[in-house]
């Protein structure tokens, strides 16, 4: 029962939005925040105890606050807005159905080596007239996060990630790995609810500055 209600949701989610799509006199463009991991699937852990999904929802939630109260918001929806598990295939299909100009997928890093620190960035290996387009907006999230919180720079990467290999023929599409909860410093990092705060405004900024180069506007 609890899976067909959450397909229910997603489903009447995905009717709004196409309803709201369909009323906008002008074009604007959509951008999809997608939240990673959710429900029962927590992504990683940190050494903190600190889960993935938690993190990403968080910062993504921030991001939503903050763009509603700026003077000029922009459109933005994400793929899940509170702690539901939403299939890979149906993240990918709210952005071609609301015909997103951008996708952006938030996640947290991982590893066995304890040091490893930084944020990494990652576009999809399968080519498209929006490749160019997606690294370079990876690298300006980078240089970004870099530049205002202090992350050690890891590089833009290639990837076959679903999320990524979908999307990436319809628009820009990128993958962000803010930072490892299995490094302490990092993973305690998100255990001051202000640091959601920064974060949110810095990808926040970047998608407000970077992105108006790109997307479909007109078309």
């Amino acid at each position: 029962m609890k899976k067909v209600l959450k397909n229910v949701s997603f489903v009447f989610l995905l009717l709004k939005m196409c309803f709201i799509f369909g009323q906008e006199t002008v074009v604007q463009k959509r951008i999809i925040i997608d939240v990673g991991h959710g429900g029962k699937d927590s992504g990683a852990i940190g050494v903190n105890g600190i889960q993935e999904k938690d993190v990403v929802i968080k910062i993504a939630l921030e991001i939503l606050r903050i763009n509603e109260q700026s003077k000029m918001p922009l459109h933005i929806y994400l793929t899940r807005y509170s702690d539901t598990l939403i299939s890979l295939s149906d993240r990918t299909k709210l952005a071609k159905a609301l015909n997103a100009d951008l996708f952006v997928s938030l996640h947290c890093n991982h590893s066995n080596n304890e040091s490893a620190v930084g944020v990494e960035v990652y576009t999809s290996r399968k080519q498209s007239t929006y490749s160019k387009e997606s690294v370079y907006i990876g690298y300006l999230f980078e240089k970004a996060l870099s530049d205002q919180i202090g992350y050690k720079i890891r590089g833009v990467k290639f990837a076959d990630f679903q999320v990524l290999r979908e999307t990436v023929g319809y628009c820009p599409s990128v993958l962000l790995e803010l930072g490892f909860l299995s490094n302490a410093d990092e993973s305690k990092f998100f255990q001051n609810s202000e640091n959601f705060v920064i974060m949110a405004k810095v990808l926040l900024e970047g998608l407000d500055k970077n992105f108006s180069g790109y997307g479909r506007v007109g078309n």
